[in-house]
């Protein structure tokens, strides 16, 4: 296959999966912006194994030998995420940890479908969403990848909880519950008001206490936004608030996650983009 077939196919993936990045990142310069869509291609298709495979758990583990495989140099060449991605690998100083973190996370989701404490869901946070800053920073700023670390980390939490609060209705559908359950207990709110789909007060301080603690490490995030090169820069930030504008938009919509997934409008994403 070839190469520029292969970032085509990449680009095509987070296209169609996320609006939301591909018009941030979208801004990139060429060869930048390629090797993002490799790398989504990657963080989604270890992400559709566990979400939408018939056997998740075989998935997974033939995911992880390939990603092995492709560290020692082997994998099949006519496979275009393997190929476009081999391409990154070669141009930039990739940590291999953060995609190892990414596919633990995802088995994450095969063990674990609670969570107790905000801690936890941190923990979770990170292999799933930190992870993927710490794979793009290597592309977005070359050599400032220990100054940046913390504050990709940080956006990584940030995102991953909008997510979250966003997602309630969809993951419930997966038996999965991401609300941290010593919240949940300490609002008197509990997992059988959750499949009941009603917006209640306790959901509500829930919801925002959880939110809240997006909203501190998109602030985190941001501290350091400006030791990325200017070309990244306004992506990144772009990225980031676009993000949290989810939580502005739920909130608009009285906090009614249930049928029905949020998005931010179009005119919303090009005035917060104006505005950088």
């Amino acid at each position: 296959m070839e190469l520029s077939k292969a970032y085509r196919f990449c680009e095509e993936i987070i296209a169609a999966n996320s609006k939301s990045f591909y018009k941030s990142f979208s801004m990139l310069p060429k060869e930048n912006r390629k090797a993002v869509w490799a790398i989504y291609a990657f963080c989604r298709t270890v992400d559709d194994i566990v979400d939408e495979g018939a056997d998740p758990v075989r998935g997974l583990t033939l995911f992880k030998q390939e990603f092995n495989d492709f560290l020692a140099g082997n994998f099949d060449v006519e496979n275009p995420m393997w190929l476009a991605l081999s391409d990154v690998f070669k141009n930039y100083d990739m940590d291999d940890e953060a995609y190892a973190s990414m596919i633990e996370g995802q088995e994450m989701d095969l063990l674990m479908k609670r969570y107790k404490t905000v801690d936890d869901v941190l923990d979770y946070s990170y292999h799933v969403a930190s992870s993927v800053g710490l794979m793009l920073l290597p592309v977005l700023a070359p050599g400032k990848t220990e100054i940046l670390k913390e504050g990709a980390i940080a956006l990584g939490y940030a995102m991953q909880i909008t997510n979250i609060l966003r997602d309630i209705d969809e993951d419930l559908g997966l038996g999965r519950v991401y609300l941290p359950s010593e919240l949940m207990v300490k609002h008197n709110l509990e997992e059988a008001d959750l499949h009941r789909k009603t917006v209640t007060p306790a959901f509500v301080s829930v919801w925002e206490e959880m939110a809240q603690e997006a909203e501190y490490y998109y602030e985190k995030a941001f501290e350091t936004i400006n030791e990325y090169p200017v070309s990244s820069r306004i992506p990144v930030k772009g990225a980031g608030l676009v993000y949290r504008e989810i939580l502005t938009t739920i909130r608009k919509k009285d906090y009614n996650v249930f049928g029905q997934k949020h998005f931010v409008p179009d005119q919303s994403k090009q005035q917060i983009l104006a505005c950088l």
